[in-house]
């Protein structure tokens, strides 16, 4: 069954269109990405769903829902965990849990959850007082303590050192085993490959492309990349004028060919030509980065998520 369908999704601000038509089902019990640069309306699609921006035009159904006619029914069956999230200082683990509690008719056990996502020795820690990781594990509990059939997680793991952001999978992949839908917006391309089923690339406030992470990097695969070290000096024109070749980049005396189709061959004859041997030739395998920078024009962002902790 469908758990969330958006169908031709618009949304401006003034004359900035930060969603131009996005269009996308999820399956329930599915792990559903969302990857796509910054400024390409992954933020605002997820707060048109969760009912905290009303589109312009299109679409939205939660279950059978709509977020904005039926907003307090939607916010029983949808837990949300945002980007920017902060609690009072001063608030104790326990309480915040009790709290939002207190808000939905058929709530979890909040202790229960405490205790799954191992919070329980830390329920009478003030908020201030937590870890980055910690943190992120309230916030999850938080999205989670309504019982929930739909969870959406924006970038959840932001900021986390690698360890903590492992962790904090192997939590996701419990949480999807207990029932729940999972609508996950992140930008590191191994979180996606490890947790998503499937994948909407958004690129300019559309849709680029759907698909598992496998199905992504297939389609990607036109593009191949050959990398390897020249025996004696070789003219770059030697290689650009390849029919199969669309880029030669030489740093500190490695190339890297970028091409399509018979790539590999292509250049192989052309060294021949040359008498010029390739050394440690590494053909390269295409990842869903690959597969981002097909579908977007542009690389993900690279920064590696190192400073919160995971204790």
């Amino acid at each position: 069954m469908i758990a969330l369908e958006v169908q031709h999704l618009h949304k401006r601000y003034g004359h900035h269109v930060a969603v131009e038509d996005v269009s996308f089902t999820v399956e329930e019990g599915e792990i559903f990405g969302i990857i796509g640069p910054n400024g390409a309306g992954k933020t605002t699609t997820v707060e048109c769903i969760a009912g905290l921006r009303t589109p312009d035009s299109g679409t939205i159904s939660v279950l059978g829902l709509d977020p904005i006619k039926d907003r307090a029914e939607v916010r029983e069956q949808l837990g949300v965990q945002l980007q920017e999230s902060s609690f009072p200082d001063a608030i104790k683990v326990a309480e915040a849990l009790e709290l939002y509690s207190s808000f939905y008719r058929a709530p979890v056990d909040w202790r229960e959850l405490m205790e799954l996502l191992r919070l329980a020795e830390k329920r009478n820690t003030r908020y201030k007082a937590l870890s980055g990781g910690q943190k992120q594990r309230l916030s999850i509990a938080l999205a989670l303590v309504g019982n929930p059939k739909v969870a959406i997680l924006d970038e959840l793991t932001t900021g986390l050192d690698p360890q903590a952001r492992r962790d904090t999978w192997s939590l996701i992949e419990r949480v999807r085993d207990t029932g729940v839908t999972i609508l996950l917006v992140t930008h590191f391309m191994d979180e996606a490959k490890r947790l998503s089923d499937r994948i909407a690339v958004i690129n300019g406030g559309r849709v680029a492309a759907v698909d598992t992470p496998e199905g992504l990097i297939t389609q990607a695969s036109a593009v191949q990349q050959v990398r390897f070290r020249v025996s004696q000096p070789l003219d770059k024109s030697v290689l650009t004028g390849l029919t199969e070749v669309t880029d030669v980049e030489i740093t500190e005396g490695r190339w890297l060919v970028t091409g399509r189709g018979q790539l590999l061959s292509g250049i192989a004859g052309a060294l021949a030509r040359a008498q010029v041997v390739a050394e440690d030739l590494r053909v390269d395998q295409p990842n869903l980065d690959d597969a981002f920078l097909a579908f977007t024009g542009r690389a993900p962002e690279s920064s590696e998520p190192v400073e919160r902790k995971a204790d």
